[in-house]
Order: C-alpha cells, then structure tokens, then sequence
C-alpha cells in the first residue's frame, strides 16, 4: 500500500512534497495566461495538455488583475452569446487557475455542450472535479477522454492517481500507470509512474 498524502490540486504527482507544475490546455484564451510560482504540493493530478505554468495550493486564490479582466471579458462575452465556445473555455481555464473549482466544472460543461469530445476539455474537467471531491466524475471523465483519444496520456495518467489516492485500487492504478509506461515510456508522466509503481511495491 502506498501512504499517499491526500489534497485535491491539480499538478504533476512526482512525490510526496516536491514542486509540481499544470498540465492542462490553454486553448483559445482571450489573453494570454498568467504564470504562478512553483510551490510544493501533495500528489495529484494534471490537466490535458502542457503549458508550462505552475499550480498554487488547493482552494480558491484570488486572482490577479489580468486573470480578473480576462474572466470579465469572457463572462461579456457570454453573456452576449451564449454559444461562444472560445469564451467558455477560456472562463473554464481561468477558474480552473485560479481553482473555482465549481465555476470551471459549469463553464467546461458549456464549452463540452457546443463542441463535445474534446479530450483535454474533459480532463480538465475531471481536475476539477477531484477537487470538489468527486471522485467517480472525475474517473468517468479521465476514461471518456482517454477512449476518445486512447493516446491521451494525461487522462491515462490521473485513472491511476484516482484509483491510487481517491478510491484505493491499486490493481487498477497499477494498470494505468502500467499503461502509459507502454504507451509513452519517454514521457514525463511514465516517470511520474514508474515512481508511482515502485513505492506501491514497498
């Protein structure tokens, strides 16, 4: 068994308190993202795709007065046209940053409803329902989007920490993790794994 600290935070799982960076799509934003400092987190999980800026602590954090200007800008635009897909995204992302974890489930809901199957909205989406504590979404989102994309190795990825941390199955963990080391064994979520498989073994 694995003594894996608990948190819901959305970051790289390289250890039990190590710096751990977000992995999670930044698409069509409606300006450009604001990076944080590298703080140290408890294990979890990353969202669909790199950006390269660094995750704060669970919990909402204010935000700043960009972060602010872009969701003001997004919900207008919303608000105005309820189909805009672009701005839902962006609204689901910055929540997501800032971890208005509610906020981010309902905006990448909207955005799902105009264009749906898009793997890394749905795994950003499952982040943030781990955060809010919802476990089975959050699973059932990461395996959505990993049968829609089976070479999604971000989605494949955070199963194993689910069942791992949330839901202790570590026979399903393990063949998560077993699963990206095959698929992508070069890639930095095979060495989060590898790691993973070698302290369930202790």
């Amino acid at each position: 068994m694995i003594a894996l600290a608990g948190g819901l935070v959305a970051g790289f799982l390289v250890g039990l308190a190590a710096e751990r960076y977000l992995l999670h799509e930044e698409t069509v934003p409606l300006a450009p993202p604001v990076a944080s400092a590298p703080v140290a987190l408890a294990p979890s999980l990353g969202g669909g795709m790199p950006t390269g800026g660094a995750m704060p602590t669970a919990g909402p954090t204010l935000p700043s007065a960009e972060v602010q200007a872009r969701i003001s800008r997004a919900e207008a635009a919303v608000l105005a046209d309820p189909k805009n897909h672009d701005a839902w995204l962006s609204l689901g992302n910055d929540f997501f940053d800032i971890h208005q974890a509610q906020k981010s489930v309902d905006a990448y809901s909207k955005a799902l409803a105009l264009k749906p199957g898009d793997p890394n909205v749905l795994t950003d989406q499952g982040v943030m329902y781990r955060e809010l504590g919802k476990f089975d979404k959050a699973l059932a989102n990461f395996q959505k989007a990993n049968q829609l994309q089976p070479t999604h190795v971000q989605s494949l990825f955070n199963i194993g920490v689910v069942y791992s941390t949330d839901l202790n199955k570590p026979d399903e963990a393990a063949k998560a993790w077993n699963k990206v080391i095959a698929l992508a064994p070069a890639s930095e979520q095979a060495g989060q794994a590898k790691q993973m498989l070698s302290q369930m073994k202790k």
